[in-house]
């Protein structure tokens, strides 16, 4: 429940990487994986090919140049010095970039298997979209990109193409979930942690005599708690968590917690529960949540499609030659220009289709 910061930013990455959902969680591996074969016979600008399916330097620095202007936007441009193991955020953002193209031209592949195919008014929503999309790009902005309005009308295509794609495969799984299995419930907690962070963001153990202070401490706040203190207060005075009130559903959170929140009743307090965050005292405020349990449905119907879909997409990948023109991509970094801040290829896209 309580995460450091490159957790929250791996978060964001995900989230606008591609403004489409539906396209996320298909396939582990994006379309490179096991069997990568690494050649000469590329033509110029050509990142990678998967079978007939090719994927351009222009198209790749689409993507590229639209992530990295949105963090900057929030975060500056000092986040590209962040790096987890060695590894940074730059190099992190290419690969998942690239991942994601070669995920969506492999689902347009799949889609020549199957027959699925933009019908007219698609085709005019993609025209539109990618007109309105190019007519945004400076003059410095398209040399750089080295794009063209056809760059951005293919890759739009290729993009409603794959979610068209995903909702075909997905057309008959409908599960049904019931109440017990979709409920969500609400409570308050008080963390007593028992790690701390270092200069890195790196969390570091407390000792075994840090960890029984702590102990202690959480056994002297659940003696307040149960002579009747206010919750409320206790939460502002002892909790080392920046929130104190969650909703959440079976399967959301650490085991130990999950148990403990969801065997209580309306207004009961929970005994000490440890997590790997430390030691939490929990109340329970309500034990079911109508609106939020039939939004929870919604989510574990979206993430068992997601799961189906995704069996099918790795075993059909594994049927793929992928070649990757490693010099090339080795190559490929940020653009570093004041004159580029183009950020809204994700955005255009989902207001002209919308979220699947």
């Amino acid at each position: 429940m309580i995460g450091n910061r490159l957790k929250r930013l791996a978060g964001v990455l995900l989230a606008i990487v591609i403004g489409a959902g539906s396209l996320t969680g298909c396939g582990g591996n994006g379309g490179f994986g096991t069997k990568v074969v690494l050649t000469t016979g590329f033509d110029k600008d050509e990142v990678f090919r998967i079978e007939t399916s090719s994927c351009s330097l222009p198209e790749l620095m689409v993507y590229l140049t639209n992530i990295q202007n949105r963090y900057e936007s929030v975060y500056g441009t000092e986040i590209w010095s962040t790096n987890v193991d060695g590894v940074t955020l730059e190099q992190n953002v290419k690969d998942i970039a690239l991942a994601q193209i070669a995920r969506i031209k492999t689902m347009n592949l799949m889609a020549g298997e199957y027959d699925v195919e933009l019908n007219d008014e698609e085709k005019a929503q993609v025209e539109n979209a990618a007109r309105a999309y190019y007519s945004s790009l400076n003059e410095t902005e398209i040399e750089q990109m080295g794009v063209s309005e056809r760059t951005i009308n293919d890759l739009y295509t290729e993009f409603a193409l794959a979610e068209k794609m995903y909702r075909y495969t997905i057309k008959d799984i409908n599960p049904e979930i019931s109440d017990d299995e979709a409920r969500t419930i609400t409570v308050q907690h008080i963390l007593i942690k028992t790690y701390a962070l270092d200069g890195t963001g790196k969390k570091i153990e407390y000792t075994q005599h840090a960890k029984a202070e702590a102990f202690k401490e959480a056994c002297d706040v659940l003696e307040l708690a149960q002579a009747g203190e206010d919750f409320d207060e206790l939460i502002r005075r002892y909790s080392e968590d920046d929130k104190g009130t969650y909703s959440f559903g079976k399967g959301e959170t650490e085991a130990s917690f999950e148990n403990a929140a969801f065997n209580l009743g309306k207004d009961e307090i929970s005994d000490i529960v440890e997590t790997e965050f430390g030691y939490h005292i929990i109340k329970c405020l309500n034990t079911f949540n109508r609106d939020e349990t039939d939004a929870n449905k919604v989510k574990i119907v979206d993430q068992r499609r997601a799961e189906a879909f995704g069996q099918e997409y790795d075993a059909y990948v594994e049927t793929l030659t992928r070649n990757l023109n490693e010099e090339l991509w080795e190559s490929v970094k940020f653009i570093h220009d004041e004159n580029v801040t183009t950020k809204d290829f994700f955005d255009v896209y989902t207001e002209y289709f919308g979220h699947s």
